[in-house]
């Protein structure tokens, strides 16, 4: 059975700084694109960002551009979001989930093109 782990959530301060990872178990991690989600309480769930199977090309939504930034290494079956420049908004569970996408180079953003899920981790910032 495949599993996402998701780590590195806590309490952080607005303009601080958090990295969250995933580990990737029972799946051919290179053959997956991976992405972000998150979502905060009363609102839907929301993409943040994602990497290609590459690693060469990374795609984020609008409100994360310039501060969150979204690596893999794929010999670890790993994926990081570091995040910096924290506000109360970013406040949410965070999701990392496996796109099995055939191109190493496209990212795709709907939730429903993403065949695996992590069960989340929590991340609260204060302001």
């Amino acid at each position: 059975q495949v599993q996402l782990v998701e780590s590195g959530g806590g309490s952080v301060q607005a303009g601080g700084s958090l990295r969250l990872s995933c580990r990737a178990s029972r799946l051919t991690f290179s053959v997956y694109a991976m992405g972000w989600f998150r979502q905060a309480p009363g609102k839907e769930r929301e993409f943040v960002g994602a990497i290609s199977r590459s690693g060469r090309r990374t795609y984020y939504a609008d409100l994360v551009k310039g501060r969150f930034t979204i690596s893999r290494d794929n010999a670890k079956n790993t994926v990081n979001l570091q995040m910096n420049s924290l506000d109360a908004e970013d406040t949410a569970i965070y999701y990392c989930a496996a796109d099995g996408i055939t191109s190493l180079d496209l990212v795709r953003t709907q939730e429903v093109q993403y065949d695996y899920w992590g069960q989340g981790t929590q991340v609260t910032v204060s302001s």
